[in-house]
């Protein structure tokens, strides 16, 4: 594909928008009306979002992880803690979570601060996931280097073995961690790229909305 034909790339958004005065003062429920909305839609998995990371001499880095679960408190995704992005938010605990809904024209940026949740959710977590998810926990050291995929393959066979019994436990190197937020964003496509920017951010104890230019 050309240069040429990459600039001339181009949607003008216009399905929907989104005014100040139309925003659920808490930014938790405007979250879940958005996403119930991508549910009704049927975007296709909803709850990806990009996880953005920071290591301890500022190179920062992203990949695409699964939200499994949200409230007031947070949003919560389960990896390896071994992983890049466990060892860099055990140095710097400031993430980024963005979400592109693109049948609706939206993204949701999350900015916060990560930990954690208890080993209690995690191991109720991981017990609710299909056997061959569970063995690729123990078979994957994420972000490992390894000769080829065959070693996973072997490795993952010989958990098949292992754990014959259907009983598989939670690694320690694995678990949920949580996000708490301290600043939202809700974007909504608009023409001619006059994109809607609704802001939330915590001051004091509570959320402060305003409009951002696009």
């Amino acid at each position: 594909m050309s240069n040429h034909i990459i600039t001339q790339l181009r949607i003008d958004y216009s399905s929907r928008t989104f005014d100040e005065k139309d925003a659920i003062r808490n930014p938790f429920l405007q979250f879940e009306v958005w996403m119930n909305e991508a549910l009704q839609s049927e975007v296709v998995e909803p709850n990806a979002f990009v996880l953005s990371t920071v290591d301890e001499e500022n190179h920062p880095s992203s990949r695409i992880v699964l939200l499994r679960g949200f409230d007031h408190h947070g949003f919560v995704f389960f990896t390896n803690y071994h992983s890049r992005k466990g060892q860099e938010i055990s140095t710097n605990p400031h993430v980024c979570l963005n979400f592109f809904h693109q049948p609706l024209e939206r993204q949701i940026r999350i900015e916060g601060m990560i930990e954690k949740i208890s080993e209690e959710a995690s191991d109720e977590y991981f017990n609710s996931r299909p056997m061959g998810n569970r063995l690729g926990a123990w078979a994957s050291n994420q972000s490992e280097k390894i000769a080829s995929r065959e070693v996973l393959e072997i490795k993952q066979s010989e958990l098949e073995k292992k754990f014959s019994n259907g009983i598989v436990p939670r690694p320690p190197h694995w678990g949920g961690y949580i996000c708490k937020p301290s600043y939202f964003e809700f974007w909504q496509g608009r023409q001619s790229r006059l994109h809607d920017r609704i802001s939330y951010e915590m001051q004091g104890n509570n959320w402060s909305i305003a409009r951002l230019s696009p």
